[in-house]
């Protein structure tokens, strides 16, 4: 009998792990990629001269299935940790943040405020099961936790930036699961410990590379798929560029939302659930700086002259010869604004950086670039759940995933780790 042979579509980690996964169960397997590079939004680019991501990625200490995978490909080692610091600019002035002594002393929330906020964060660092609160809408509550001002003041502008007409319809599992995650990242109560790969992710994704193709696997490039080949509801292969490639199985690991194109097969209420999840782009500002802009690994930004929720200067975790800022700007690819030329988001960045630091000039940037992404996010509605389409499909030998199924965690290389050995799985599991 012949080894089944497998395609798998989408080279993030998500399907790179995945892949490797197949192929250590003994199975043939075939990586598609449409990108030039493998890694998804954790691929890197030449910026500047330097091998960086696209976007930004750091690592918490709850990140377990990454750092099983970095053990299995003795790549432990380049795993480092850092102490990090974050900031809040609130109307014009940046506060530090982030630890009980600086929650006390920020003066523009009240004392009462202040206790409902710790005992938020110290009640949703200890949630096991997320069931109860995926069925709760994430604005009632957090102002129940919160309080109205309260709500208003550290989560209302963040809502209104990232998800804009969505903001009103968000889980609160998914927020907790985010709050639960940062908040366990903690060297101790005062100390914020984030990690970050020597090399950045280009490490975890060449050491990926490198098993599938010594184990035997193939990895095609530049190499979109034209549609799912399927006869009396069985997959027969994939169709690329007009040619019938056969597979005994095919996993989709690229956003739900090309599925119906590569599926048009899939029974209707599938496609239904899968064009009933929304997601929001990002087009995320990098700039090159010739010194630091602050010491903030993140910062928060509630302003009302800003339209942006927030910064990361990444080299204040990962560092560098010089100061790597990233700026994005979270919306549906549908808003007008994320049209705009790249050149304006630039331009409205650099305009916000001098009025969070009066000391920066234009002369500070070395370069900048702006990465796009159309589905950078999936929308998370309370009941998400339910609203997930099965990862293994009704179309015999046709299994998919997306960074939505990570619900109700947030993206991460680790959720993407999680989640390519679980697809795995059950494509083993069904032989």
């Amino acid at each position: 009998m012949l080894p089944t042979k497998i395609a798998v579509i989408g080279a993030g980690p998500m399907g790179l792990v995945c892949a490797y996964e197949l192929l250590k169960a003994g199975y043939l397997v075939d990586l598609y990629e449409k990108d030039d590079r493998l890694g998804g939004m954790s691929a890197t680019f030449d910026f500047d001269g330097l091998q960086i991501e696209r976007y930004y990625h750091f690592i918490c200490h709850t990140d377990y299935p990454l750092f099983k995978l970095l053990r299995e490909l003795q790549l432990a080692d380049k795993l480092q940790w850092r102490d990090t610091q974050m900031g809040f600019f609130y109307e014009g002035v940046l506060y530090p943040w982030g630890s009980p002594w600086q929650l006390l002393t920020f003066p523009k929330l009240s004392m009462i405020a202040k206790l409902r906020y710790g005992a938020h964060v110290f009640y949703t660092k200890s949630i096991r099961n997320w069931e109860k609160l995926d069925h709760i809408n994430a604005i009632p509550w957090l102002k129940r936790w919160l309080g109205g001002k309260g709500y208003d003041m550290l989560w209302n502008y963040l809502f209104e930036l990232k998800f804009y007409e969505y903001k009103e319809n968000i889980s609160a599992a998914w927020i907790g699961a985010r709050i639960k995650r940062v908040a366990l990242s903690r060297k101790n109560l005062f100390q914020e410990s984030l990690g970050y790969l020597v090399g950045g992710s280009a490490t975890l994704l060449q050491a990926l590379e490198a098993q599938i193709l010594t184990r035997g696997g193939q990895i095609y490039l530049t190499t979109g798929i034209d549609c799912l080949v399927t006869e009396n509801q069985q997959v027969q292969g994939i169709q690329v560029n007009g040619e019938l490639h056969r597979y005994n199985k095919v996993v989709s690991t690229v956003p739900l939302p090309y599925v119906p194109r590569l599926a048009p097969n899939l029974p209707a209420d599938i496609l239904q659930k899968i064009n009933d999840i929304r997601n929001v782009g990002v087009a995320c500002v990098i700039l090159k700086l010739r010194a630091p802009f602050t010491k903030n690994f993140w910062m928060n930004i509630n302003d009302s002259t800003m339209a942006i929720p927030g910064l990361i200067e990444y080299t204040n975790l990962y560092p560098m010869p010089y100061s790597i800022v990233y700026v994005p700007f979270y919306m549906p690819s549908t808003h007008p604004k994320y049209r705009q030329s790249n050149i304006a988001f630039i331009e409205e960045v650099l305009s916000y950086l001098v009025r969070i630091n009066p000391a920066f000039t234009k002369d500070w940037v070395i370069a900048s670039h702006v990465s796009r992404y159309e589905f950078a996010q999936p929308v998370c509605a309370p009941n998400f759940y339910q609203q997930l389409p099965p990862m293994q499909t009704p179309l015999q030998g046709f299994f998919m995933a997306d960074t939505s199924y990570y619900y109700p965690e947030d993206r991460s290389i680790s959720e993407s780790v999680k989640m390519g050995k679980q697809l795995a799985q059950l494509v083993v599991g069904k032989d």
